[in-house]
């Protein structure tokens, strides 16, 4: 069956993300694609569809992608905002079983929190974290998990010139403890107790009932 998404994250939580379109790969080519894990998804993805929707030529029907944000500590200090520099969150897949996983892009371009940063990946650190999440999915070790490598046929500046690349990773939520740092960072009291009570209902739904 076709992806349909819901996007409970950024319907519920406002004030916690900006909406961003990634880039458009000048030439993509998909490297990989996982299809055991699209059908335990409950999706159906072609070559083309993945080559087109996870290179940004064209995003998926439904897709609306924002990039989240959150604080943390970095080169030894606490900053207010970080954030996805180099990550569209294309929306939520809900399972057949109704599951909840992200569907999130991760090299696919500047966002406003790139600080400075080109928002892009290169092709042998995608496929490292590909290998790396499945194996350890395998292992039965909680991870991200890896839908689709794809080459976007740009070259990537660092130490030297890489071919670019994106990944399409799925988790349970990309919500982090720097989500919680940048509300109360700024002293959201309202934001950060809808921020707790949707991870709540999102990740531990037996709680809902209990005494706080």
């Amino acid at each position: 069956m076709p992806i349909t998404f819901d996007h409970s994250y950024a319907r519920d939580l406002p004030g916690t993300y900006l909406r961003v379109t990634p880039d458009v790969a000048p030439a993509p080519r998909l490297l990989v694609l996982n299809q055991a894990l699209a059908a335990d998804l409950g999706i159906a993805l072609t070559e083309a569809e993945a080559t087109t929707w996870f290179s940004g030529a064209a995003l998926p029907p439904g897709a609306e992608p924002i990039a989240q944000a959150y604080a943390g500590h970095q080169f030894g200090g606490f900053s207010p905002q970080l954030g996805d520099g180099r990550a569209h969150l294309l929306g939520e897949i809900v399972t057949p079983s109704g599951q909840r996983f992200d569907l999130q892009l991760k090299g696919s371009g500047h966002t406003p929190f790139s600080r400075g940063g080109d928002g892009k990946a290169a092709v042998a650190p995608m496929l490292r974290e590909y290998l790396i999440s499945e194996a350890m999915a395998a292992l039965g070790v909680p991870t991200t998990r890896s839908l689709a490598v794809v080459a976007t046929g740009e070259t990537v500046w660092r130490e030297t010139a890489l071919p670019g690349a994106v990944l399409a990773r799925v988790a349970a939520s990309h919500i982090r403890v720097g989500t919680f740092q940048f509300l109360a960072a700024r002293g959201d009291k309202v934001r950060l107790q809808a921020l707790a009570a949707y991870s709540i209902a999102r990740h531990d739904p037996d709680l809902l009932g209990a005494n706080q």
